[in-house]
């Protein structure tokens, strides 16, 4: 590895701003135009007069967020730690206070800032979607309308270039109130281990898993087929566990919407569609045919894709990026497994994605950051706080907070790729760690992904293409910007749909009939439901009438 790097990391980070403004705002004169709103939005206003005005040098503005701690109090910590903190408030021309709140008491403490918002951090953190306290707060005017601010792509090249869809999702009552912590929209989809299909594809007249049917039969196969070849019958078609996420993207396969569907010009949930029974008796008859563990209903997430990993079962219906770890779990030393066709070689998992043409889209975001209106009370504070969510997008900054300092956690090789020097180094990788937790990663991950110069591994390979290929059958929910804004969701909408899950688990477990399960339906609509529907589509018929 080469220690003096700084030449070929200059040009991967100049070619990696020359893509970033082609791809956020097709501007060929990039950040370096907009230096009058970076000073402008770097101003902190006090007792009246701009640095300008008095010949004095411009206050720079200090910047508070509370954002996520998963390291235990360990985020950002160590010999190098404030080096870098320093490296990023020089880039973004700010002085920033970070307040590290544990995950598991995040939205606890949210709601505690909501309570007094002028002790309010100017940006705050939130790792779920919309929740009905966040509502009533925006309702009340706690947040910053970002969209006076955020579609001014000159001042802001990444975060103007946000999907409006994503956005919709984030906007209550006609103001955009916060910045999403984008993710893969393409993300959901099928991965199976290519080995087993290759080994049983004859004899079970397989054929690629494009329809529902062309699924069960290699589930089936998988189950019944000794695709390991040991003469055992130790494999089961699909690991599942009590998360249920994997049973709403099959029903995708039989037309069922995100959730929701448009339904003759009505927006309704899915268990309302006709196609929903269809794809429930489907899920039941892999159940009753012991395609899937009998006890999938009790069994965790945490070692959810131990069972492909080992070998017990073959097929993983979740997040695409799952899959490519599983793969890569088979290539790495120590864990290395071998294909039952070529022993030569290492296994491997098909990304399939989508079935019968769809499958499942995310929200686009996975939490989302929003401006306090009382901490950042004027139109300089807010601009200096989408200045810094927005310069920590660029790649200097996306290297910078996930991947340290250039010769001390990484190195730039003779071919241009960014090398990390602490894989296994927990106390130095802590100097950076967490900071990313800043990250919106706009305008897409896609693209801050592209701007870092890592080589990637074949798996990785597959993965992007995978994501690509299945953006176009990735179904999104239509109701989801409606039902930030519906009171009777924000009061009973979780609960309800927590209800109709459980119902589905025991209508496929056998535990009821069909006919008790269309009757938790009803009770359902008949306890709050039915006024979520009429919210929800007096919104939808309003925004079709504009």
């Amino acid at each position: 590895m080469k220690r003096d790097s700084g030449k070929a990391f200059a040009s991967v980070l100049l070619a990696c701003a020359v893509q970033l403004c082609l791809v956020a705002c097709g501007n060929p004169g990039g950040k370096g135009d907009g230096s009058d709103s970076q000073t402008s939005g770097n101003v902190k206003e006090e007792e009246g007069s701009s640095g300008e005005e008095t010949g004095k040098e411009p206050v720079t503005q200090t910047i508070t967020i509370s954002t996520i701690d998963h390291e235990a109090g360990n985020a950002n910590v160590g010999d190098y730690a404030e080096e870098i903190r320093n490296r990023i408030e020089e880039y973004t021309g700010v002085n920033i206070e970070i307040s590290w709140v544990a995950n598991d008491v995040l939205e606890e403490k949210n709601s505690l800032y909501l309570t007094d918002p002028k002790t309010m951090p100017q940006i705050i953190t939130w790792g779920s979607t919309m929740t009905g306290n966040v509502v009533a707060a925006a309702k009340s005017g706690a947040f910053v309308d970002l969209n006076d601010y955020i579609w001014d792509s000159e001042k802001y090249p990444n975060l103007s270039a946000m999907s409006r869809d994503v956005a919709g999702n984030l906007t209550i009552d006609g103001k955009l109130i916060a910045v999403p912590r984008t993710r893969v929209i393409g993300r959901y989809g099928l991965s199976y281990r290519t080995d087993w299909f290759e080994a049983l594809q004859e004899e079970w007249e397989l054929e690629e898993p494009d329809t529902p049917e062309a699924v069960y039969k290699m589930l089936y196969a998988f189950t019944y087929g000794d695709p390991d070849g040991n003469g055992v019958d130790d494999t089961i078609g699909m690991e599942m566990t009590l998360y249920t996420g994997p049973f709403d993207i099959i029903q995708t396969w039989f037309g069922c919407g995100n959730g929701w569907a448009e339904v003759d010009g009505r927006l309704v949930p899915v268990w309302m569609q006709e196609e929903y029974w269809d794809a429930v008796d489907y899920i039941k008859k892999l159940y009753d045919d012991g395609l899937m563990p009998k006890d999938w209903a009790s069994r965790p997430t945490d070692t959810w894709s131990d069972g492909c990993k080992t070998g017990k079962n073959g097929v993983f219906i979740d997040v695409l990026d799952s899959g490519k770890r599983i793969w890569q779990y088979y290539l790495a030393d120590g864990t290395y497994t071998a294909s039952v066709t070529d022993p030569g070689k290492a296994a491997s998992m098909t990304l399939h994605g989508a079935v019968n043409g769809h499958t499942l889209a995310t929200s686009g975001y996975a939490g989302y950051f929003t401006l306090s209106a009382s901490t950042l009370d004027t139109p300089k504070k807010i601009e200096a706080a989408l200045t810094f969510l927005d310069k920590l997008n660029d790649p200097e900054m996306l290297i910078l907070t996930q991947y340290g300092l250039e010769g001390i956690h990484y190195e730039i090789n003779e071919e241009g790729y960014l090398v990390d020097l602490d894989v296994e180094d927990k106390v130095l990788g802590a100097n950076y760690t967490g900071l990313n937790q800043m990250l919106a990663y706009l305008p897409s991950m896609e693209v801050c992904n592209e701007l870092i110069p890592l080589e990637q591994d074949e798996p990785t390979k597959v993965l992007n293409q995978a994501y690509a290929d299945n953006l176009p059958y990735a179904i999104v929910n239509p109701a989801l910007s409606y039902l930030v804004n519906s009171a009777a969701y924000s009061d009973d909408g979780a609960a309800l749909d927590t209800q109709i899950a459980a119902a589905r688990t025991q209508y496929i477990c056998g535990a009821i009939t069909r006919e008790q399960f269309e009757a938790e339906l009803q009770k359902a609509r008949d306890t709050g439901y039915d006024q979520i529907i009429e919210e929800v589509n007096a919104q939808y018929q309003a925004n079709q009438e504009k």
